[in-house]
């Protein structure tokens, strides 16, 4: 049976995809992990596999402290070495982010073929950098190929956990009924801003009919006052939820980040939105993120803003009182990203 080495490791950004792919080839592949400590895959990947750890971090701080940084990249490029020849890998498939780069050269001195995913519209450094060593280039957006030149590239989409691919009931402790429903997300550590901007005019969503659901974050201090405020039975205030599909499902639409992330989910799930970019995004890649899915007429990008202007306010007033909500979704049912896994493993095929 052949043998692949998944390099995925940080945010949920990386890790997810790779998860999502590494569960797709059932039983056809054995899959072998590599990791960094203390980080999100410490807690999700040892359920289901194998997780060898190694310690890598990015090139910062002074010219003394980049030194230090590279000669531990190239320690951990050689320690991937050997470790693809004890695991007898046929294929490394790595999803970006630090632990990417000793992976990529790795398995350039090994001479074993590297597939990488790129989930944004603007590649990461290390894809910019170390993309011309890899065999093939997996897009999550089409428009990444423009930063790749001399890379091999592909549109495959980008892979999500199953449970977006079912039809699923909106959840009982969510607001049911015949107004709008409105699901407010901010990413996997929530967005303080975008509650900010939100909980100002949670008064007039209320009273304009909207049914609202709002998921905070940990850090947001509306939640942890959250049993004093919410008594309207339209409103459902949730630091998180592992229910997510269902609500992007039956959501009508969708105040959120622009993460890859959540790009990918609307995208699958046909969710119309209204996508607020991190202003501090590396390289700004969620505005161009979100550009790729307003480009589609699927969202509308509102930039981050003082929460008294009324700029969010009059997006959402403008969608409810025209038919362009029902165009948006009509939009988003137009938009083919079915299958990334299928066009991924095709590809490490083609490669192996």
């Amino acid at each position: 049976m052949p043998r692949l080495l998944i390099a995925a490791s940080g945010t949920g950004g990386h890790i997810y995809p790779a998860m999502s792919f590494a569960d797709s080839l059932s039983n056809s592949w054995e899959i072998e992990w590599l990791g960094v400590p203390n980080r999100l895959e410490i807690e999700l990947v040892p359920k289901k596999y194998n997780l060898t750890k190694l310690k890598v971090g990015g090139l910062q701080g002074n010219i003394f402290r980049k030194l230090f940084d590279i000669c531990n990249l190239l320690f951990s490029s050689i320690r991937v070495s050997i470790l693809l020849r004890q695991k007898k890998i046929n294929v490394v498939f790595t999803t970006g982010g630090y632990i990417s780069a000793p992976s990529i050269l790795g398995a350039k001195m090994s001479g074993i073929p590297i597939l990488l995913h790129e989930s944004n519209a603007i590649p990461g450094k290390v894809t910019r950098l170390l993309g011309r060593f890899c065999d093939h280039i997996a897009l999550g957006i089409p428009s990444a190929a423009d930063y790749l030149p001399g890379c091999r590239t592909s549109f495959t989409g980008t892979p999500i956990r199953s449970g977006f691919l079912l039809d699923e009931s909106l959840p009982p402790w969510a607001p049911h009924g015949d107004g709008l429903l409105i699901v407010v997300m901010g990413g996997s550590q929530g967005a303080i801003k975008i509650n900010e901007m939100v909980r100002n005019i949670l008064p007039w969503l209320l009273e304009k009919g909207c049914r609202v659901i709002h998921l905070t974050g940990e850090n947001d201090c509306f939640y942890k006052n959250f049993n004093k405020v919410n008594t309207h039975p339209q409103l459902a205030v949730r630091k998180f939820s592992d229910e997510i599909s269902a609500l992007l499902r039956n959501a009508d639409l969708v105040i959120s980040r622009a993460g890859s992330g959540a790009i990918s989910e609307l995208m699958v799930t046909k969710t119309p939105s209204i996508l607020i970019p991190l202003p501090t995004s590396a390289d700004q890649h969620q505005e161009l993120n979100a550009a790729h899915m307003a480009r589609y007429g699927g969202a509308i990008i509102v930039n981050q803003h003082d929460p008294e202007k009324d700029i969010l306010k009059n997006t959402i007033s403008n969608l409810i009182d025209s038919n362009y909500l029902k165009e948006m979704k009509s939009n988003m049912n137009n938009y083919d990203c079915q299958n990334p896994e299928n066009k991924i493993f095709e590809i490490i095929n083609s490669i192996s």
